[in-house]
């Protein structure tokens, strides 16, 4: 989960500095157009993955003792 946590929060990081960017500085449209379609989602994607990676109070042993196999 340490890895998972950590890919999200870089993620996040670079999301939020191309957004920035594309908000302070002059840049042609197409370019703040495509930074929006890429990195909003990431973003967005990022923050749910943050989320995810966080257990539960009363999940963390189970996760400890059963490991997640799907449904």
């Amino acid at each position: 989960m340490d890895r998972l946590k950590l890919t999200s929060y870089f993620i996040m990081i670079i999301s939020s500095i191309f957004l920035i960017d594309a908000l302070l500085f002059e840049q042609p449209d197409w370019a703040v157009y495509g930074i929006a379609i890429v990195f909003i989602p990431l973003f967005v994607l990022s923050l749910g993955l943050i989320t995810m990676a966080k257990p539960k109070k009363e999940e963390k042993e189970e996760r400890k003792e059963e490991p997640f196999i799907g449904y």
